[in-house]
């Protein structure tokens, strides 16, 4: 049985809806065991025991959230050369382009050795007042749809052994 765990933070909810997109897909792959943990939950141990992520995280002030910026700072050295070569995706819901919190990760990713699987995938709602900013987030259809075909995809490559 392989294991995808998809880390996720969220505050207004949008993350949240993309990251159960995912997982709700991905769990429909046999062979494969969803994690759906949230960023200030999770910890090395969980990083250690997956086979591959998917990381989920709202646009804050142009980078990742917080939250998921501390998992990665708790995290980070105990997975040092553990995980290299496990696949990885992302899903960003971003108020404006979400460029800034897709490198921030890709860059984490990178010294983890990790291998994308797809390019990051960017829903952006396009809040740019305080109030839209902070108002909860209702994701569309057909952006969860590929946030579940991510999830699919990522869930089949690790029960066929692609990735």
């Amino acid at each position: 049985m392989k294991t995808l765990l998809i880390v996720y933070h969220t505050h207004t909810g949008g993350t949240l809806q993309m990251a159960r997109a995912a997982a709700d897909a991905a769990g429909a792959e046999a062979g494969v065991a969803v994690r759906l943990s949230k960023a200030v939950e999770t910890t090395a141990d969980d990083v250690l025991a997956a086979d591959g992520f998917i990381f989920a995280t709202p646009e804050n002030l142009a980078g990742m959230a917080g939250m998921l910026k501390d998992f990665f700072d708790r995290t980070y050295y105990a997975a040092l050369d553990r995980v290299n070569g496990r696949p990885y995706a992302t899903l960003i819901c971003a108020g404006s382009d979400g460029v800034g919190a897709a490198r921030q990760i890709e860059r984490i990713a990178t010294g983890w050795r990790l291998k994308p699987v797809a390019p990051p995938l960017i829903v952006c709602t396009h809040a740019q007042t305080p109030q839209a900013i902070l108002a909860p987030k209702h994701i569309a259809a057909d952006e969860l749809a590929r946030c579940a075909e991510l999830g699919c995809t990522i869930a089949a490559g690790l029960a066929l052994g692609i990735f």
